[in-house]
């Protein structure tokens, strides 16, 4: 006789406390997603999990409902400056996103959310740390300005999630995760989550998990099924900013995310779209937080229908409603290809993703149409002549993604040593010039 299979459909099924399982289907979410189906009963397991899924897959719910289940049935006292779970996210944007999902998860329980960010007040958050918390959501840069300070303690940690790890990796915090991974209790579960998998990807999980179970749900650099690509090549900036105005105007009321490579060109980009009628806000490194946090709160609201951004929003906004992602400049870093466009065809919607090339971001495409495995449609526009692209001065720094100041120690004296020998495996990576936040 053959076996029957048994295919998990309801939260119900996967093993949650009834109560996280009242919450999420109170909240509308009936089914669980293939990470979360696969992820979660590892993770109640006890396992150490490494897990790869496309972006607007339901990652945070995959880590933070067992993570939760976990915490509900510890019921230890908090202790002063202490914290239970650490979750690491490289931009303040998807801290915010993540704490914001995980307190729609707590609700009517007795467990706290709370997030550290540079830009904001480091003595407002040490008071706030003061008697102790639950699940701590944290920028790395910020976490050791607060450590320094003693003000926080994470030997009572025994949960450490790396959320967007490919892109903490990217940035330079493998430093500041030698740092803070010795810090935390042993022994611990960890749990690594990413949308793509470079080849660093590995030997991070070699030294800070033990014995993962890996799981993935769609091969790495793949979009999402719903997302439409596609492309015009456009001879320069000029060109591209009336096409963008075109495009844009055949619907002004969808939500558009735009996305520009550099800092002052998103500001730039932005003011352009206002003087020419459209209600468009921009986030980038050189606005202070309130000024981000405001700016999406505009996006999010409809308030403005386009919102103008350097690659510190590719992981970092999570709204339904987005219908179109343009890629004004193609990333430099072809991974990151793949958050932008995630950004759209979220909870199950259809999307566009359309991007500009010029002749300089030839080779630009080439590294993202290998990593997306496609070739992606062409729109419109005749493809120029490729351009050999310009040397960047150097010091180009990405403090403003992180949300923090550079860590002490993490150059003069070095990082701490890790209790993984593994963990300072492979050279100090080499700050990319002009990688905008």
């Amino acid at each position: 006789m053959r076996a029957r299979k048994t295919i998990m459909t309801k939260f119900a099924e996967l093993g949650l406390d009834p109560k996280l399982v009242t919450t999420v289907t109170d909240a509308g979410y009936q089914t669980p997603t293939p990470i979360q189906i696969k992820a979660i009963p590892l993770v109640l397991e006890g396992r150490d999990v490494m897990g790869l899924a496309q972006t607007g897959t339901g990652k945070t719910a995959a880590f933070g409902l067992p993570l939760i289940h976990q915490l509900l049935r510890n019921h230890d006292k908090r202790q002063p400056k202490s914290v239970k779970a650490l979750i690491l996210a490289p931009t303040r944007e998807l801290v915010n996103q993540i704490a914001e999902n995980l307190r729609a998860y707590v609700q009517g329980t007795h467990l706290k959310v709370r997030t550290v960010v540079g830009g904001m007040s480091i003595n407002k958050q040490i008071s706030m740390l003061a008697p102790g918390i639950d699940i701590l959501v944290a920028t790395p840069g910020r976490l050791i300005d607060l450590l320094d300070r003693r003000a926080i303690r994470l030997d009572t940690a025994t949960f450490l999630v790396l959320d967007e790890a490919d892109q903490m990796l990217d940035m330079g915090f493998i430093h500041a995760l030698r740092r803070i991974a010795p810090e935390l209790g042993t022994p611990r579960q960890t749990m690594l989550f990413s949308a793509t998998m470079p080849k660093q990807m590995e030997e991070l999980s070699r030294a800070y998990l033990t014995d993962p179970a890996k799981v993935q749900v769609s091969p790495p650099g793949k979009a999402a099924d719903k997302v439409t690509q596609g492309l015009y090549y456009v001879p320069g900036r000029n060109e591209k900013i009336s096409l963008l105005i075109d495009l844009l105007g055949h619907d002004k009321d969808a939500l558009s995310l735009v996305f520009s490579r550099t800092k002052h060109g998103a500001e730039k980009l932005m003011k352009q779209l206002v003087a020419e009628g459209f209600k468009a806000v921009s986030i980038h490194g050189n606005k202070s937080q309130g000024q981000r946090d405001r700016a999406l709160a505009a996006f999010r609201s409809g308030e403005a229908r386009i919102l103008v951004a350097t690659d510190v929003a590719a992981r970092g906004i999570d709204i339904p409603g987005v219908s179109h992602v343009y890629n004004f400049d193609l990333p430099e870093v072809a991974d990151n290809y793949v958050h932008r466009i995630g950004r759209t065809a979220r909870a199950g919607a259809d999307g566009d993703a359309i991007s500009f090339v010029s002749g300089v971001e030839l080779g630009l495409l080439r590294d993202i149409e290998k990593v997306m495995k496609i070739e992606i449609p062409v729109l419109g526009g005749k493809r120029p002549a490729e351009e050999k692209r310009p040397q960047r001065s150097q010091g180009g720094g990405r403090r403003g993604a992180g949300g923090g100041r550079k860590p002490r120690g993490a150059s003069q004296q070095g990082p701490k040593p890790s209790a993984n020998p593994n963990a300072g495996a492979g050279k100090r990576r080499r700050r990319r010039p002009r990688k905008s936040a």
